[in-house]
């Protein structure tokens, strides 16, 4: 019997693959013996991105590209320093810190080469000296005025390193150095060191008033 061929060509995104499928008059398919394995991401932030601006279209609806994806987009640098262990006698803000510190590393690495000297060496140092600043502070006891008032200068050299870090962060995103949600997560992470770190000074003020009472 003669037969005769349907050729059905699937496009595999922009892979340029061809899925030949032979369907006889008898409706018998033959499947290829062998398949090549096609590692694709299933539902990728692309697709889900297609979507919603496919069922923006059809309800008339505005679509904004850029904020759809950032919301859809996870933070995998955020997920990846989360994981990190730290060491659990460290105070409260150093920790927060050395996070901080961690994740600008890792969202700066991915930053164009261009901005490298201008906010990327900039942000990486910053936070890295702030987190100096924390170490030594931790490290003066005050068991004197003149000690208390060199604990005090640490904190805060650090906190205007902090605000000064913030500045240069927010200089980076409206340059598209750093993503919107990145800079978003550096200013939570740097509010929330700048209050841990007037707490810390409050507790030190708090001791050394009822040491001197006493």
């Amino acid at each position: 019997m003669e037969v005769f061929y349907i050729v059905i060509r699937l496009c595999l995104y922009s892979k340029g693959r061809d899925l030949m499928l032979q369907v006889s008059r008898s409706n018998n398919l033959k499947i290829p013996k062998t398949l090549k394995d096609v590692n694709e991401i299933l539902n990728s932030v692309d697709d889900k991105v297609a979507v919603k601006q496919a069922l923006a279209t059809a309800n008339d609806k505005k679509f904004d590209k850029k904020k759809v994806k950032d919301n859809i987009e996870k933070d995998s640098e955020l997920e990846k320093i989360e994981k990190i262990p730290f060491n659990a006698n460290d105070l409260m803000v150093i920790t927060v810190v050395k996070k901080l510190g961690a994740y600008i590393i890792a969202v700066t690495e991915k930053s164009p080469a261009k901005y490298r000297g201008v906010f990327v060496n900039r942000m990486q140092n910053l936070s890295l000296e702030i987190l100096e600043l924390l170490l030594q502070a931790n490290f003066v006891r005050i068991d004197c005025l003149e000690n208390k008032k060199k604990r005090e200068e640490f904190q805060k050299a650090a906190i205007i390193k902090l605000k000064m870090l913030g500045y240069i962060s927010m200089v980076a995103e409206n340059s598209n150095c750093i993503l919107s949600k990145q800079f978003k997560q550096i200013s939570i992470q740097i509010g929330k060191s700048i209050n841990l770190i007037a707490a810390w000074k409050k507790s030190d003020d708090t001791r050394w008033s009822n040491r001197t009472n006493n």
